[in-house]
């Protein structure tokens, strides 16, 4: 990402430079020649920018270490197996802090109206738990293998974390 961003603030400069140039292409005995204007940035200018740019980066990121921190959940799947329709179906995700700054826990969503989640409300301190509630309840149309997602978003580095539940619905 970074290589990405310098390189586009390299070319959005030199960019700028030629647009603001005053270029002028002359024909000399059937050899074209063209001078720059005086007036657009040299490298060393350029370079100075770059170096600006990363510094200003680095304390971004050191800014953000400071706010994230790190989960690990007991599962990233649930097999409810065999189930019936229109029966709720409840499991349990555990989620562990493994950081050193309280894990909040902003969003919880599940990707159908079949699938309801429940997220914790309050933050959760470092080395603690807590539980994510996930409730399945299949609508009369849906029959067979039925395979759900739940993105819990968060304060870590990834900001959003995927959940599976499987169920087939007979």
């Amino acid at each position: 990402m970074k290589k990405r961003i310098v390189s586009v603030l390299i070319f959005t400069a030199l960019l700028a430079a030629c647009s603001e140039s005053q270029d002028k292409v002359t024909r000399v005995e059937g050899e074209v020649q063209s001078t720059v204007a005086e007036s657009s940035k040299g490298v060393a200018e350029l370079e100075k920018e770059l170096a600006d740019f990363d510094k200003e980066e680095e304390l971004i990121a050191k800014e953000l270490e400071g706010e994230v921190t790190t989960l690990k959940f007991d599962k990233l799947t649930h097999d409810f197996g065999n189930v019936k329709r229109e029966v709720e179906n409840t499991t349990s995700f555990r989620v562990t802090n493994t950081g050193k700054q309280p894990l909040i826990i902003s969003d919880v969503s599940a990707s159908c109206g079949c699938t309801t989640p429940k997220k914790p409300e309050k933050p959760i301190a470092p080395g603690k738990s807590d539980i994510i509630e996930v409730t399945f309840k299949s609508k009369p149309e849906q029959l067979n293998e039925i395979k759900k997602s739940v993105t819990v978003t968060a304060n870590t580095k990834e900001k959003m974390h995927v959940l599976e539940i499987r169920a087939f619905v007979k």
